[in-house]
């Protein structure tokens, strides 16, 4: 069932207690990616623009929940958020739930936003403890959930806090409604031809995406080391490339559901083969079987015009992981190469979905981000909605 939307929510007056996603990397003090940040300003801006309060509230990296943790603080996120907004961001306390950012709650005034400290300095976050999640859910009038990239997750601040807050609303941000549209709603009425793109280390972190598309797509491309995993069970030599040799049964049932099932199974037939997974490493393009002593690192062009003609003819894509070793060139240059079929794919008409850690940080970087349907925020999260997995957090919010 669709989410009632923030743009519905009237706000004048209210504090909205908003779960964003700001988990961003940062080296030294400094953010290195502030997409997620961005990613949350419309709902922001919504919030104060219509003469709410936004209190913002967020985890970073992996704390242990023993309490502040300087390299973990958010306080980098609100100076660059502040930048961004153009307005000042509130930053509190080193605590999200003591009675300094309780107090500067209460003294907010209509269109002002603050930033809580990282929600994990509690053990209560991870827990979802509801004496934590009560106390969060004192600060605010509304929720609002924008923190698509930790809906998988029944963290405090995903389910128990608007669970508590009933029965004040609980919404959906812009963000985590575009990521609903395209990663669940275009699967579900996805237009075909329907193209699945998985790449990656390991089939057996795909093996339930998998399962799950080969039920509705009419293609499945498969590249990254996964790939040789799948090769391996078909009785292709891959040398010394990455394979779990643990999953090969599951692997070749996976090749005999698509062959049962009709779909198109695309694996790569040449390579670009490096003698180690290290920058300068001598490379080789193969064909076929790969030598000992080397190692599939790229799909080769062959496979690129084969990957490529597949996802120009799609009306659907959905795309998580990358094709090679996309950080290190050579081996970058197949995942550019599907990037820019998807690309082709989108300006044609059809509409495309990259999910994934690894897949938005390609298509970022390859300058490439704004001319797909949809880039997700979400790793994790992501990648179980290819899986079809039920979400908690989604369960917490309102019905349109």
């Amino acid at each position: 069932m669709p989410k009632r939307s923030i743009r519905d929510l009237p706000v004048a007056g209210r504090r909205v207690l908003v779960r964003v996603d700001f988990n961003v990397p940062i080296e030294e003090g400094r953010i290195t990616d502030d997409r997620r940040i961005r990613s949350a300003i419309p709902t922001i801006r919504s919030v104060l623009s219509r003469g709410g309060r936004a209190i913002l509230m967020s985890h970073l990296g992996r704390p242990e929940g023993q309490g502040f943790e300087a390299d973990a603080t958010l306080r980098p996120v609100a100076a660059r958020l502040a930048e961004l907004l153009g307005t000042p961001v509130g930053f509190p306390s080193e605590d999200c739930i003591d009675a300094k950012a309780a107090g500067a709650v209460q003294a907010m005034k209509d269109g002002e936003v603050l930033l809580l400290e990282n929600l994990r300095f509690h053990k209560g976050e991870k827990k979802g403890d509801a004496g934590f999640a009560a106390k969060l859910a004192a600060l605010g009038d509304a929720y609002c959930n924008d923190a698509f990239g930790t809906c998988h997750r029944t963290d405090a601040s995903m389910h128990a806090v608007p669970m508590a807050m009933k029965p004040r609303p609980a919404v959906a941000g812009f963000l985590l409604e575009a990521e609903l549209k395209y990663l669940q709603g275009a699967i579900a009425g996805a237009r075909r031809p329907f193209v699945a793109i998985l790449g990656g280390a390991k089939v057996s972190d795909k093996l339930a995406a998998i399962r799950n598309l080969l039920e509705k797509v009419d293609v499945l491309v498969v590249g990254g080391a996964m790939a040789y995993t799948l090769l391996k069970a078909q009785g292709v030599a891959v040398g010394a490339s990455r394979v779990e040799d643990a999953m090969l049964g599951e692997a070749r049932s996976v090749i005999e559901l698509a062959r049962e099932k009709g779909k198109r199974l695309l694996l790569p037939s040449d390579h670009v083969c490096g003698k180690a997974l290290e920058a300068g490493t001598p490379t080789s393009p193969v064909t076929g079987a790969i030598p000992e002593g080397w190692m599939g690192l790229d799909i080769g062009p062959s496979t690129s015009k084969e990957f490529g003609d597949a996802i120009r003819a799609a009306r659907t894509v959905v795309w998580n992981g990358p094709m090679g070793v996309f950080e290190m060139p050579p081996f970058d240059r197949g995942t550019r190469e599907v990037a820019r079929a998807v690309v082709d794919a989108t300006a044609a008409g059809a509409t495309t979905v990259a999910g994934g850690g690894d897949t938005a940080a390609a298509v970022e970087a390859f300058g490439l981000a704004e001319k797909l349907s949809h880039v997700s925020t979400g790793g994790g999260a992501s990648l179980e909605m290819l899986e079809g997995r039920h979400f908690q957090s989604l369960d917490a919010l309102d019905e349109a």
